[in-house]
């Protein structure tokens, strides 16, 4: 059964699914969806429309799929989507998306989202992230698996943040990071390859000197962008392909 303390606010119009906890003086919006096994603090705010999977934790003071900070937004139905099995701790702010921007901010599962963060509207976050405090996204921005953000990183609207990358504290980005690529600075330029992550997450040695050789090739041969894109496309390991296909599509264009 669920656990509801009798000072908790919950709309009539939410749904709160069996055994989801929550603690005093949150409060629970209507057209909020929680599912099963998710833990909403104390004083945490939720406001709908959103959708929270099952598992979730969202601690102490965290707001919750309020209104996007855009003046562009004029109060159309959007919606926040989260899923299963992350944690949000105390004070992060993830706002639901705008009309103009595609409706919908999306967080998906496992990810570790660290006190006083902030994702704005419209943001798509994949999976297995972790986001150390204070690191913050501006609207539309795009960061996929296995991505780690340093404490007080910064990263600009439109931008996209690439499977693996490693942002390091304090990092200004401006641009899109490509997949395995770790960035430090203001304004953040490329600092070399994400060696510690990619040996974390169990990828092979070959794996490992094939994007190490792509990485020389993008950043350090002095080859013009286009050169070097079609010398990764050559390839033949799989990793490498796909982090050509990164910078390949790039509008904003990449951090060099």
């Amino acid at each position: 059964m669920s656990s509801i303390h009798p000072t908790a606010v919950i709309d009539e119009a939410a749904s709160v699914a069996d055994n989801v906890t929550v603690g005093p003086y949150a409060v629970i919006g209507p057209d909020v969806e929680i599912a099963e096994g998710t833990w909403i603090g104390p004083h945490a705010v939720v406001q709908g429309p959103a959708r929270i999977g099952r598992d979730n934790r969202i601690f102490q003071f965290a707001s919750v799929g309020e209104e996007p900070q855009d003046k562009k937004f004029r109060g159309e139905r959007t919606r926040l989507e989260i899923g299963d099995g992350n944690t949000i701790r105390e004070c992060v702010t993830i706002n639901r998306g705008t009309g103009d921007g595609g409706g919908v901010t999306r967080i998906g599962d496992d990810n570790w989202i660290m006190a006083y963060c902030h994702i704005a509207h419209d943001c798509l976050v994949a999976s297995h992230t972790v986001f150390a405090n204070n690191a913050s996204l501006a609207g539309h921005v795009e960061v996929a698996d296995h991505v780690i953000l340093g404490g007080f990183s910064l990263v600009h609207q439109f931008s996209r943040l690439g499977e693996h990358c490693f942002l390091a504290f304090g990092a200004h980005v401006d641009r899109d990071v490509p997949p395995f690529v770790m960035a430090a600075g203001q304004r953040a330029t490329p600092r070399g390859l994400n060696v510690e992550g990619l040996k974390r997450n169990g990828f092979p040695r070959e794996t490992t000197r094939a994007l190490k050789q792509a990485y020389k090739t993008l950043y350090r041969e002095g080859l013009r962008l286009e050169e070097a894109i079609n010398t990764l496309e050559t390839a033949d390991d799989p990793m490498v392909a796909r982090f050509a296909a990164f910078v390949r599509a790039s509008e904003r264009g990449i951090i060099r």
